[in-house]
């Protein structure tokens, strides 16, 4: 199969398209056929290198060459073939999910059953391939960590990216009170995504308006303990 494969760290230039063995699923795996993947800031991290998160980046990605040499940790596409102990799904059926290591950026990939679920008749793969990372992290965030609850007035910092614009929207099904922060090119799509009130970072710093949250959710990253 093809697949885009890069051999050391670096800008996009180390990506190369390449033939390489095409994976065989394990018991508890679906061989999917890859349709649309996505690409996310942890792909770049990987590509480049960089060291986060206290280390465990490099620890994951390879500290002089990559680890793992096809990027792309979302895919949607089609179930190739499943493996033995695998119940949910059969061949033909159309996936979407998310992997813990990279991968996708390739015809095929193996996907763990427990991370995989039918795609949604009305989105297409484009759609459904942007998914798991940012929906699921915005997801985890809000309603794991931090129990959001109605009436709650939320704070998203970086509502305009990938992260934070599923993080306005799912914010909104909890609560109305939703604040989004955001640069003035974003400030249209923000209110359109369900945003009650968008801040222009450039022109306001919402640290100091005097106003108070229930929960201020980031999406971007502040070096900053406390708000």
């Amino acid at each position: 199969m093809k697949a885009i494969v890069y051999e050391e760290f670096g800008s996009a230039d180390v990506l190369e398209l390449k033939e390489v063995e095409t994976p065989t699923p394990k018991d508890d795996e679906l061989l999917v056929k890859v349709h649309a993947t996505s690409v996310n800031a942890i792909d770049m991290i990987f590509r480049s290198g960089a060291t986060l998160l206290f280390g465990m980046t490099k620890l994951m990605a390879g500290f002089k060459k990559p680890k793992h040499k096809i990027l792309g940790f979302d895919v949607s596409g089609e179930v190739e073939s499943v493996g033995k102990k695998v119940t949910k799904f059969k061949k033909g059926d159309l996936i979407y999910g998310g992997l813990k290591l990279p991968g996708a950026n390739a015809e095929y990939i193996c996907i763990p059953e427990k991370t995989a679920a039918i795609k949604p008749a009305n989105m297409s793969h484009n759609e459904a391939a942007a998914v798991p990372d940012t929906g699921g992290t915005a997801l985890t965030g809000l309603r794991d960590k931090v129990s959001i609850k109605e009436e709650q007035r939320v704070l998203i910092f970086g509502a305009s990216g990938g992260i934070g614009s599923y993080a306005v929207q799912i914010a909104r099904t909890f609560t109305t009170e939703v604040t989004g922060v955001c640069s003035t090119s974003a400030v249209s799509m923000v209110k359109s995504l369900g945003a009650n009130v968008v801040i222009d970072y450039t022109k306001e710093d919402f640290t100091k308006n005097g106003q108070t949250y229930d929960i201020i959710f980031d999406a971007v990253g502040r070096k900053v303990t406390s708000y």
